[in-house]
Parts: structure tokens; C-alpha cells; sequence
């Protein structure tokens, strides 16, 4: 039996590189030699245990890669050719992503939705902290890079750009919009080039981390609040002259950072929420306006699909938005329980990490 190596959650606090037999493929699916992946939050919040899967299972869910092997019945592909994956693997067919809603896919149950049910990588199946990872419903999935694209250009669009983007896009930005984002991590400086594309005049970032600030304005935001000086609230409302932003896009996952972004929304804004939060929300009375604001709360899982992939890939092809700036350290898969604790205790101005074989 063919083994490679991956990286296996093992229990709360302990995930560490095995070797496991290389994926069996059906049908539908391909078998993709990882060549580039990457580290994600909510990797780390299955390391800590705030997020349950199964022990033994691969985790990771942002591959980069070259196809190796293509089941029987997948065509419009051929081996060797370099491919992504969004971290969302629809079927395609359920009603929920016949409804659109891909992330929700509930392929396999009787009414056809299933929360997060499109997130199968590194959740309820094997992901792609390995050497090899099968693609499920590879025709729906599978999106070709394009040539000149590097692996660490592309990186980003499987996960934390097409969730930044989808912040962006839920909170339904205009030309002229005024803009805040609460966190300034890699989902959130995606929401700030999102938003920035989306058409927003007034950007402001809020955020501690000198590092992040720095990206933050490289990718388009005009104002920059240092939470640990300054008071967020206040200073959004004192930059937008009492009225509130049009869109708040909450990309931590708090129930301080989600207070702050409907505080600081005019009566009829959108708070376009990305945060995985672990505990009960509370939404404050007056910030609230009694329910009678004509607020909108809206909530995302990131996107996935090829075509999602296609275009964000076009987006990276045109030159409107570089994020290769979000890697700023690179390890080898041998060494990524040494990533995974720099990336989990944020030191050195950790943005992404690349993973290389």
C-alpha cells in the first residue's frame, strides 16, 4: 500500500505529521499532488478542540496542485495539468446548490440542505496538509490555473479571498460606500481589497498588529483605527461625522468586534459577518435600535465551485489585487507542526504560511 505524508489531528491540541495510505478516487472524483497549500484559522480552531472532527483525519482545505489520477467518469481534464480546489466542494446537484447556495450543499439527505455541508475538506473528509488529496465531484470542483500564475499567486483564492471577496459582496457595496472592517487578519485584509473592488470611497481598517495595518493600506484602506489606542466606535463615528458606515464587515469572530461593527452601521446598513465565533452572540439593545433600524445581518461560508476559482484566478490574472504579501513564512510539509505553531501563537507578524513538499 501506497503511504504519504499528512498532517492528522490526533486530539485537542496536538496535530502532528503521519503517514497515511495515498486516497483511493470514484468515479467523480481526482486524485491531486498537493505542490502549494497553506494554514487557516479554522485550523487552528480544530487544534484547539472548538471545532469537533474526527480523529485521524487530514486537515486543511486550500490546495494547490498538479492532477495525478482522474476517475473513470471525469472529463474536460487531463493528467498533469495544475489545478485549485475552493475550500467549498459542492456537488452541484443538491437543492441547495441548485438554490445557489453551494456552501450549504446536503447532497445525500432527504431535503437536500445540510449546514456547511459544502466544507468536506479537513472536516468530514480528508484534507490537504498532505502529499495527495482526493477532490470529490472533481468536474464541479477542479478550476485550471492559468499559465503565468505562480502557486503562491493563486494561494489565497480557494479560501481567504473568495470569503474576504464574499464579505465584500454580501454587504452589498456601491460606488461611494463607506466602509469598515473589523480585523485585519487574512480574511479580513481580503474583505478590504473586496471592498476597495466593490467600488467603496471610504475604507477604514481596524486592527493592533503593525504588519496587518501596513498590508491593510497596501490593499486599500484609507483609514487605519489601532484598537489598543483608541476606542473604534468613537473614532468611526467621529471620521464619519456621526452617521455610521454604510457596511461593516466583521472578520474576527468576537462578540466585541460583531457589537462594534452594528454600533458603528447607519440606520439601514448591512453587517456582513465572516467571523467563526465560538459562543453565543448578544446583540446590544440600542445598537440594535429595538429591531426598528432596517438593519441587515447576513452571514457567509466561503464560496467554492470552479467557477467561483475561475474568477477569482481572473481577478489575480488582471493585476487588481495582489495578495502574495499575506505569505510571510514558508515551511516545508515536514516541518508543519513547527507552522502550526507559529501560525496558532501569531509570532513574527505571521500573515499565511506557504507548505511546500
Amino acid at each position: 500500500m501506497a503511504l504519504m505524508r499528512a498532517a492528522v489531528f490526533v486530539e485537542p491540541g496536538r496535530i502532528v505529521l503521519d503517514e497515511k495510505p495515498i486516497p483511493d478516487i470514484g468515479p467523480l472524483d481526482a486524485l491531486i499532488r498537493i505542490t502549494t497549500t497553506t494554514i487557516c484559522g479554522t485550523d487552528v480552531h480544530i487544534l484547539k478542540g472548538e471545532y469537533p472532527v474526527a480523529k485521524g483525519l487530514t486537515i486543511g482545505h486550500e490546495p494547490v496542485g498538479v492532477i495525478e489520477k482522474l476517475g473513470s467518469a471525469v472529463s474536460g481534464f487531463h493528467e498533469g495539468q495544475r489545478v485549485i480546489a475552493g475550500a467549498i466542494t459542492p456537488s452541484g446537484h443538491s437543492n441547495a446548490c441548485l438554490c445557489g447556495y453551494h456552501s450549504q450543499d446536503g447532497a445525500g439527505t432527504k431535503h437536500g440542505w445540510k449546514p456547511a455541508g459544502g466544507w468536506k475538506f479537513g472536516n468530514t473528509i480528508d484534507g490537504c496538509q498532505a502529499e495527495f488529496v482526493c477532490v470529490p465531484d472533481a468536474m464541479v470542483n477542479l478550476s485550471l490555473v492559468p499559465e503565468g500564475l505562480t502557486d503562491e499567486q493563486v494561494l489565497m483564492c480557494p479560501d481567504i479571498m473568495s470569503t474576504g471577496f464574499v464579505g465584500a459582496e454580501n454587504g452589498d457595496i456601491r460606488i461611494g460606500d463607506s466602509v469598515v472592517v473589523f480585523a485585519q487578519g487574512p480574511i479580513g485584509l481580503c474583505a478590504t481589497a473586496g471592498a476597495k473592488l466593490r467600488g467603496a470611497t471610504m475604507i477604514i481598517a481596524v486592527d493592533a498588529i503593525a504588519e496587518r495595518m501596513a498590508v491593510s493600506r497596501m490593499l486599500g484602506a484609507d483609514f487605519i483605527i489601532d484598537f489598543k489606542k483608541a476606542d473604534p466606535v468613537e473614532e468611526i463615528m467621529r471620521i464619519t461625522d456621526g452617521r455610521g458606515v454604510d457596511v461593516a464587515i466583521e472578520a474576527l469572530g468576537t462578540q466585541a468586534t460583531f457589537e462594534a461593527a452594528l454600533r458603528v452601521l447607519r440606520p439601514g446598513g448591512t453587517l456582513s459577518s465572516l467571523g467563526v465565533y465560538s459562543t453565543d452572540l448578544r446583540i446590544p439593545l440600542g445598537a440594535f435600535v429595538a429591531g426598528l433600524g432596517d438593519h441587515k445581518i447576513v452571514t457567509a461560508l466561503c464560496p467554492g465551485g470552479k467557477e467561483r476559482m475561475r474568477r477569482l484566478m481572473d481577478v489575480i490574472a488582471s493585476g487588481r489585487v495582489d495578495l502574495t504579501p499575506l505569505i510571510t513564512h514558508r515551511y516545508k510539509l515536514d516541518d508543519i507542526e513547527n507552522a502550526y505553531d507559529l501560525f496558532s501563537h501569531q509570532r513574527d507578524g505571521v500573515l499565511k504560511v506557504a507548505i511546500t513538499p
